[in-house]
């Protein structure tokens, strides 16, 4: 029997949890600036913490409900959108900072400390996450919170790999050209591309593009061993973002940029 409590809709409490999420998040931001200083490592890693605690706990709230891809892909795009104009340089996701230091922009010690804490953050998640389903206000958090979860996976690992590396490398290299570009909606432009990536992707290995997101929502679900999931969403999708640094540095697509500029 569905029971929700105070006839609330399902899709409105949804709503709630996730902007009781971006509220927590934006306060905990404040306080890592307030007490960190603006250049250290510190603020860097529990900003990259906080970021990847941010976008791990809504979207753990945007697959419960399973309001269809339309759906999903509409908050996800709204999501982006808003965290591009929050999260300031951090990422909550791990082959940025080793693009950064492929590209010889910082060691690959320090994109390891940044990898370390948003997988900390990822796996921490849940835990969250968890609360708030147990309280169970509506019938779609009935039994959550302790329930197995179940893969998203729908073909053969290095079939779902060649998705997560090809299409992250797409969505990598417009993202490059936008900022490079950097005009007025280019931010918009960026989430909405990468949106429609997550679509073509949905049924078929998820359509994460972040194995830090990855491995929050799905590490561990029956479906999946821990060497698929591994193979597909970390090594597909890192290799994907390794790919476009060297996509984006090529003649073809600089002379475009250039000609772009003198246009």
């Amino acid at each position: 029997k569905k029971h929700n409590v105070f006839g609330l809709h399902p899709l409105s409490v949804s709503v709630i949890y996730i902007l009781v999420t971006l509220y927590l998040a934006s306060q905990l931001r404040k306080l890592v600036t307030a007490f960190t200083k603006s250049d250290s490592l510190a603020r860097q890693l529990l900003l990259e913490l906080v970021a990847t605690f941010e976008l791990c706990a809504a979207c753990f709230e945007l697959i419960i409900d399973n309001w269809g891809v339309n759906a999903y892909a509409l908050f996800l795009l709204l999501l982006t959108i808003w965290w591009s104009t929050k999260w300031g340089d951090a990422t909550a996701c791990p082959y940025c900072p080793m693009e950064e230091a492929f590209a010889g922009q910082r060691t690959w010690k320090s994109a390891l400390n940044i990898i370390g804490v948003q997988l900390v953050a990822a796996l921490l998640t849940f835990k969250y996450v968890q609360v708030l389903w147990a309280i169970e206000l509506v019938e779609t958090h009935k039994d959550k919170a302790y329930e197995e979860c179940a893969a998203d996976l729908q073909v053969d690992m290095v079939m779902g790999a060649i998705v997560e590396c090809a299409l992250t490398c797409l969505c990598r290299v417009m993202s490059k050209i936008l900022a490079e570009k950097s005009f007025r909606c280019s931010g918009v432009v960026d989430a909405a591309f990468a949106t429609t990536m997550v679509v073509l992707a949905f049924n078929i290995s998820g359509g994460y593009f972040n194995p830090a997101l990855a491995t929050s929502l799905k590490f561990g679900c029956v479906g999946n061993t821990a060497v698929e999931h591994i193979v597909t969403y970390w090594i597909g999708s890192c290799t994907g973002a390794l790919l476009s640094c060297i996509i984006f540095e090529s003649n073809a697509v600089q002379n475009f940029l250039k000609r772009g500029k003198e246009e």
